[in-house]
């Protein structure tokens, strides 16, 4: 018989439905009390569209699973199945096993769901075969191959297999406050994406912009945090750590560039530091990219457009893997949007998921990546006001179009991990990192005087630095199961360990254009920076209303800097020592994180929130022997968040928030680097709504607002007796007000030779209220918005994405320092305000193959 099904299957030249969206079940509130474990099987009917038609009940342990598992599945989407090229109906059986859970699990999984609406990401995404392919029902043959043939009059196979899945959800840290969110693929999709920047844009609160060019960080802003390359975000790829302590060119800086988004599964972004697994520079909060494709097979997609723009990725998912094994690869190459603005760049990630046994795998990570950009700098807008140089041009001087940007980054990481039968879960990883970084601006045209031989000035103030980082780091937790405590209250305890050490190499300089030499050096140093921390972290959870996350993280930072050009001697001055300053020195930074969470009716939670954070110092500012004095940050935020019950496409929440800093910092032209400027104060309020009515139709939109304000001013100096700060002045740099909305829309037209021609479109916008600048000045308002369409039939999409679509002349960012560009009869050292152009309307076509 089961040759003469083989024989069939052939004739008929049938493949069988392939799943290209899928989405986990989530266990039932209704049975959390019972904890109980069960399984469900379902005959589903894969239309020829590739949607869910008909779905019935084969088996099913409790109703109540059932119905959580029919929910699931009807999100589901497929490559429907084919016979002779013809997409034809087909019926499959999908199995699911629900596990126990460990209360936890659960409420940081609906917290999740409840926190944007969307499910949480399942430890294994597909029903599995031998073949990786949904198992037939049980009503139709199998071949040799395990591949269900589309035929329901077919008979019934008496001896196919079933690997269950788990439908508990991938544990992540359980919610720790409203402003907790995850951004999945539907979200991050909803606008076109060039960039890992670009997926960024779409939590609350957050703008991006791209001041310095494509080779350079991004610039963030985060509730009132204008956090610069990174120095405020603590932002992570999987186990990795992005930002890079004691940088030369802004501590904490955090390069994005190499993440590809086409394999960025899902985003959490946690606002706010009251989690014990935040660690250094989460003082806005943090950012983690997960990385993972859900639909398996090749994906080529070319991009080309404005400004002789090149794009081009492919990512290999192979068939029968987890959603974390893929290698993906990125090159792009344009002109730029302006004067000496071109840019190359290059980027590969891989991974690998590898299963040790039921409850171990072991997940290998490896990414490359390398650009180069020239640079335009900044520009005076009273020189654009008069007509001296264009609104999107750099300046016509041999050290203004001398500006450009190299860097590189290679990491990998292996990550162990280990869930036991009770729901403990064990986990270890071990990563590393080398990061190279130079670059050569110039902010204030002609005003530097060579420290070294101050008859030396007037030569361009073009700043070179370079900046060398080789890290290393491991990081351990274990988290118990949950126990019954006294009645209906039950905990659980996670505790942690984390440890990173970096050899810094970084230098800085004055070069004199064209010919880049050397006329005044700034930095020479070497540092060994390390940072060993710990936490422990408590659940208790009484009856299913009321539920307290408390714990407390320590940081032990210690340094060890070998500074070749502190004491230097000027060459008027008689050498009577070597120069050279090396000190060590230790800090530790301690606070407690914690959460009380009530859900006092059906879809309303209350959640109040309080954490202590640290942001470490830049270790050249060090003297021998200092405590070193990390700035201290205190958070607290006290919001609820709301799902109507009966209507879970809608989710809705409001936060207010109070954020104190220790030591703040602030751009500084004349050094093109951070620079200190005193404790500050940020009260606001974060609002954001999520809503997708039918699976075809997602909406988002968020509304931030804040109030920051310096606290005391930095005391003068030698180097700057006159501070640009004053007490209870509006931050520099920090919109007051951001608003961010995203829709998108999905949708069949018309059958085509029997396959349907889809579209999609999707739109953006963004809006930032005037920008505070030092010597009160304000910055303009930016109103930008985006969009995107696509049509889509069989494996191949013809799209255009369209990027400030109605063509705004905005500044990416806005200063106000003292410049000299020699422009000028009557040179002014009055504080003038200068800008980085924004991209004008960007146009790119799209074509996408999948196979």
């Amino acid at each position: 018989m089961r040759i003469l099904f083989v024989w069939l299957t052939a004739i008929a030249a049938v493949t069988p439905p392939v799943p290209t969206v899928t989405t986990p079940a989530n266990y039932p509130e209704a049975l959390l009390a019972e904890r109980v474990a069960g399984q469900v099987e379902l005959s589903v009917t894969v239309l020829a569209d590739g949607n869910v038609g008909e779905v019935a009940v084969v088996s099913a342990d409790r109703p109540e699973m059932a119905a959580a598992a029919i929910e699931a599945v009807l999100k589901w989407k497929f490559t429907p199945a084919m016979r002779d090229g013809v997409a034809i109906a087909a019926r499959i059986r999908v199995p699911f096993r629900f596990e126990a859970p460990v209360v936890e699990e659960v409420e940081a999984a609906s917290e999740q769901s409840g926190g944007d609406g969307r499910e949480p990401i399942a430890d294994d995404r597909l029903p599995i075969t031998d073949g990786r392919q949904p198992i037939a029902d049980d009503r139709l043959p199998i071949t040799d191959g395990r591949q269900p043939i589309a035929d329901s009059r077919s008979p019934i196979a008496d001896d196919d297999q079933v690997i269950d899945v788990s439908v508990r959800g991938k544990r992540r840290p359980p919610q720790r406050a409203v402003s907790d969110f995850v951004l999945d693929h539907d979200i991050l999709n909803a606008m076109p994406r060039q960039n890992a920047a670009d997926l960024l844009g779409s939590a609350p609160g957050v703008y991006v912009s791209r001041p310095e060019g494509d080779a350079v960080a991004q610039e963030i802003f985060l509730r009132g945090f204008d956090a610069s390359h990174g120095q405020d975000i603590e932002l992570s790829v999987g186990v990795v750590p992005l930002n890079q302590p004691s940088h030369i060119h802004g501590q904490g800086y955090a390069d994005t560039n190499f993440v590809i988004p086409e394999v960025v599964r899902s985003l959490r972004v946690t606002e706010g530091v009251y989690d014990p697994r935040q660690g250094d520079f989460a003082v806005a909060g943090s950012v983690g990219f997960d990385l993972g494709v859900a639909k398996r097979g090749i994906l080529s997609r070319t991009s080309y457009g404005s400004f002789d723009t090149k794009r081009q990725v492919l990512v290999w998912a192979p068939e029968g893997e987890a959603d974390e094994t893929f290698g993906a690869v990125a090159l792009r190459e344009t002109d730029g949007f302006g004067m000496n603005r071109g840019s190359r760049s290059g980027s590969g990630i891989a991974q690998y998921m590898l299963r040790l046994g039921q409850n171990t795998t072991l997940l290998m990570h490896v990414a490359a990546y390398g650009a180069r950009a020239n640079l335009a700098g900044v520009l005076r807008r009273d020189d654009v006001n008069e007509g001296r140089v264009g609104f999107y041009d750099s300046y016509p001087d041999p050290t203004a179009n001398a500006q450009s940007a190299l860097t590189s980054r290679a990491q990998a990481s292996a990550t162990l991990e280990h869930t036991g039968e009770n729901g403990a879960r064990t986990q270890l990883s071990l990563w590393l990192m080398q990061a190279n970084y130079r670059s050569r601006q110039n902010f204030t045209g002609y005003l530097q005087r060579s420290q070294q031989n101050p008859t030396w000035v007037g030569r361009g103030d073009l700043i070179e630095q370079a900046n060398d980082d080789f890290g290393l780091g491991a990081q351990a937790s274990h988290r118990t199961q949950t126990r019954t405590l006294v009645g209906e209250l039950s905990g659980s305890l996670e505790v942690g360990l984390a440890f990173r050490t970096d050899g810094i190499h970084q230098q800085q300089n004055l070069l004199q254009a064209p010919e880049n030499q050397t006329w005044d050096r700034r930095v020479d140093a070497k540092i060994r920076g390390s940072d060993l921390g710990a936490y422990a972290d408590a659940t208790l959870t009484y009856s299913t209303w009321l539920t307290a996350r408390a714990g407390v993280r320590a940081d032990v930072l210690y340094y060890d800097v070998d500074d070749a050009l502190g004491n230097f001697i000027p060459t008027f001055q008689r050498a009577t020592f070597i120069p050279g300053f090396r000190r060590t020195a230790l800090g530790i930074a301690s606070g407690p994180r914690a959460t009380l969470e009530a859900r006092p009716v059906r879809g309303l939670r209350l959640i109040a929130s309080y954490g202590e954070g640290y942001r470490s110092p830049q270790a050249r500012q060090l003297t021998e022997g200092e405590n070193a004095p990390y700035a201290k940050v205190h958070g607290m935020e006290l919001g609820a968040a709301y799902q109507p019950p009966g209507a879970e496409w809608l989710n809705a929440s409001v936060a207010l928030y109070r954020t104190t800093l220790s030591q703040d910092l602030a751009f500084d032209a004349a050094e093109g680097a951070l620079e200190r400027i005193g404790p500050t104060t940020r009260k606001g309020a974060v609002a954001h709504l999520i809503a997708q009515p039918w699976s075809w139709a997602l909406a988002s939109l968020s509304v931030t607002y804040v109030h920051a304000t310096l606290d005391a001013p930095p005391a003068a100096s030698a180097e700057n007796p006159t501070p640009a700060f004053t007490k209870g002045e509006l931050l520099p740099y920090v919109p007051p007000l951001v608003v961010r909305g995203d829709a998108s829309i999905q949708r069949p037209i018309v059958d085509i030779a029997e396959s349907p021609l889809g579209y999609r479109v999707g739109s953006g916008f963004t809006f930032l209220s005037k920008r505070p600048l030092p010597y009160a000045q304000f910055g303009q308002t930016v109103a930008l918005w985006d969009a995107s369409a696509a049509l889509n039939w069989r494996f191949v999409e013809l799209g255009c994405e369209v990027y400030n679509l109605l063509d705004r002349q905005y500044a990416a960012s806005e200063y106000s320092f003292v410049s000299d560009w020699g422009n000028r009869e009557v040179p002014s050292r009055v504080p003038a305000r200068h800008f980085s152009a924004g991209a004008p309307r960007t146009v790119f076509g799209t074509l996408t193959l999948s196979f």
